[in-house]
């Protein structure tokens, strides 16, 4: 498979583990003008926070389409579900002043909750396990809607599952924070965000989930039409309901004084910060998810964080004492900020860097970094009595988080852990396992995928012709 440009292009950047913090600036910049470039990025701004010091504040490209005004220190971002971490702390801070437990009942703090709904507890919501309708799969809410009227409206709905059970993403949770925190304060819920968390950020914080609202220096969010080729704005409008779930833009410096301010213990206890990224215990499934916050280990490092819109991502890294910001208003491809996260915290120090996200990151934008790649046959080939799988980790990538590649599909009842189809790291980064021809009836189709280090499924070389046509995009085997 022939290295596409953007390969030789990110991997030209070193990773330079705790080298001078002017040469990081520099790979890190150098490396999201290439992210730009490549997914045809309108505006971004990035931002990173080391030792309670922002070490890197960059902005790059234009707020909006319509005009040349540039991505600055004033341009507001649209965080979307990011937002769910102020309402997190917002809760815990009364969880914290014991005003609120995460066992209590939601019925103790919200009336007239239909019947379903009340043995529901607040923990359940923090960790989208309360199984109740979401609210934005419901299309008929006006947009100035009462959370009493989008209940009333909910509650003709059936609940999904029991509380607890299992992880389901869910925006109705975050309506009941809101009103858990309003009842518990006395204040509406963007009175007590902005009083509490960003009381020095006047004129750099705007709550609304009205994507057509004008607000003064709010970037505008483009969804990229791919048959008219084209951005377009975003149209949604969600309501005051969804505040405290996508309504919050801001500008970089507010969010990084933000994350510093969380960092030092500011908002919230460190103890209080320990039981809500304490994984929640879910009775049918091993998701591992804090109370609002998504887990995330890469090489032994754990980070907390959340992501919005596909257009914006925040992680930090306690151990580190770093956090990373990312956000931009649109892409042309693949959303790319977990990747950017990911490549970032990379440069800074190896043992951050993911070696899955990192192959993800160049498997997905190849489209549109090279996409006159000539289609070819990909993931195995037959060699005498064999049938030999390889996959290509990047050529000039260090293997060392590589603990293992194994192949899985139909062929072994998709078993990622199956003795016989482990591969070997071989030249050039060549990861190998070959398996008697024996094995495959001919004629018979075969699925089949990689998975690096036992969890992550690789997606496949665009170009790819042995592909079942599935949404899973698998690769197929056929001996002739």
């Amino acid at each position: 498979m022939k290295e596409s440009v953007f390969v030789a292009l990110f991997l030209s950047i070193p990773f330079l583990g705790y080298s001078q913090t002017a040469e990081q600036s520099k790979a890190i910049d150098h490396y999201v003008k290439k992210v730009i470039q490549i997914n045809e990025i309108p505006g971004m701004a990035v931002g990173i926070v080391k030792n309670d010091k922002v070490t890197f504040q960059q902005y790059y490209g234009r707020e909006n389409l319509e005009n040349d005004k540039k991505v600055s220190a004033t341009s507001m971002f649209r965080v979307f579900s990011i937002t769910k971490l102020i309402a997190n702390i917002g809760l815990f801070k009364l969880i914290e002043e014991r005003k609120v437990s995460l066992d209590d009942k939601i019925s103790k703090y919200v009336d007239n909750l239909p019947k379903g709904w009340q043995n529901i507890q607040v923990k359940n919501l923090l960790s989208h396990s309360s199984g109740l309708p979401d609210m934005f799969d419901i299309t008929d809410f006006t947009e100035k809607a009462t959370p009493n009227e989008v209940i009333d409206r909910l509650s003709k709905e059936k609940i999904e599952f029991e509380a607890g059970d299992h992880y389901r993403y869910n925006q109705t949770n975050y309506l009941l924070i809101t009103m858990i925190i309003e009842k518990m304060t006395g204040k509406t819920f963007e009175e007590y965000i902005l009083e509490n968390q960003f009381p020095d950020s006047k004129n750099q914080v705007a709550f609304s989930s009205n994507s057509v609202e004008e607000i003064p220096n709010r970037v505008v969010r483009y969804i990229y039409n791919p048959e008219k080729k084209q951005y377009e704005k975003l149209m949604a409008i969600h309501g005051l309901r969804s505040h405290s779930s996508n309504g919050l833009a801001v500008t970089l410096p507010a969010f990084l004084q933000w994350s510093i301010h969380f960092s030092k213990n500011d908002f919230l206890k460190p103890e209080t910060k320990t039981m809500m990224w304490k994984p929640f215990d879910y009775k049918n499934n091993d998701w591992e998810f804090g109370h609002g916050w998504e887990i995330t280990d890469s090489n032994n490092t754990r980070s907390y964080g959340f992501s919005g819109g596909n257009v914006s991502a925040y992680s930090i890294f306690p151990d580190q004492n770093m956090a990373i910001i990312v956000m931009y208003n649109g892409s042309k491809g693949f959303p790319v900020m977990y990747q950017m996260v990911n490549h970032i915290a990379g440069i800074i120090d190896k043992n951050l860097k993911d070696p899955y996200t990192l192959a993800e990151e160049i498997a997905i934008s190849e489209p549109l970094a090279h996409p006159d790649l000539k289609k070819k046959i990909y993931g195995y080939r037959i060699k005498d009595d064999k049938v030999i799988f390889f996959y290509q980790y990047p050529k000039d990538e260090s293997t060392e988080f590589v603990k293992s590649i194994s192949v899985a599909g139909s062929f072994n009842n998709w078993n990622m852990n199956d003795s016989s189809y482990q591969m070997t790291l071989k030249k050039n980064n060549t990861f190998e396992v070959a398996v008697p021809k024996s094995t495959f009836e001919k004629g018979k189709n075969y699925s089949f995928k990689f998975v690096m280090n036992k969890t992550g499924w690789l997606t496949i070389p665009y170009n790819t012709l042995n592909i079942d046509g599935t949404k899973d995009n698998n690769l197929t085997l056929t001996i002739n």
